[in-house]
């Protein structure tokens, strides 16, 4: 048994990004599923790991780490001793932070809303994902034009934090075709060794 346990949903992009970022580490760990649907989030025993009742939480032994961007952060500070996924330089780091938030921000508003409409049947304003992640797209793809990856020259947990919802975009109706840029970063972290993709939902775009 591994010392490492995900609690997650398959389905859920914030779950995916612990579960890529453990894999990019090659950190062996168990998966365990948590039914959404049936509220198992809002069970007593669950309750009692993450008071919110969200996925992901992340068990390391006696260390219970809840909401995905803190798990990454955790991951990234105790298993990677070389530093390059959350590099110490203040500035770098800022900027790691500033695309974390871009990924509770914008991307959780936009593409993760409008694919959790289609997917679980949400009732959020569909019209107003959309427009957030058109215009969050257009950001992404103009910081993209010149560079690799969302912050400096190797690949970060900003990367990881966004990755996710961004790929699965046109499972909420979200057209990636125009954003040659933001595509050609998709496919450099699809390329990175240990790289996990999310099981795909035949909804929307990608019916």
């Amino acid at each position: 048994m591994n010392t490492l346990k995900l609690y997650r949903h398959p389905l859920s992009g914030h779950s995916h990004r612990v579960e890529l970022m453990l894999s990019l580490l090659h950190k062996d760990h168990d998966l365990i599923d948590v039914d959404l649907l049936k509220g198992e989030h809002r069970s007593e025993a669950f309750l009692a790991i993450n008071l919110f009742g969200q996925v992901p939480v992340l068990g390391d032994g006696d260390t219970v780490i809840a909401d995905s961007n803190a798990i990454l952060i955790y991951l990234a500070s105790v298993y990677d001793t070389s530093r390059s996924w959350l590099p110490e330089d203040p500035v770098t780091a800022a900027e790691v932070q500033r695309f974390l938030s871009v990924a509770a921000g914008p991307v959780a508003s936009g593409p993760a809303t409008a694919r959790l409409i289609n997917v679980f049947g949400a009732s959020n304003d569909k019209t107003t994902a959309l427009d957030i992640s058109r215009k969050l797209f257009d950001v992404l793809e103009s910081h993209l034009q010149d560079r690799d990856w969302l912050v400096g020259g190797a690949p970060t947990i900003a990367d990881v934090a966004n990755y996710t919802y961004i790929a699965h975009a046109p499972e909420g109706d979200v057209d990636l075709g125009d954003y040659t840029h933001l595509r050609a970063w998709l496919r450099r972290i699809e390329a990175l060794p240990g790289f996990v993709p999310m099981q795909d939902t035949a909804v929307g775009l990608a019916a």
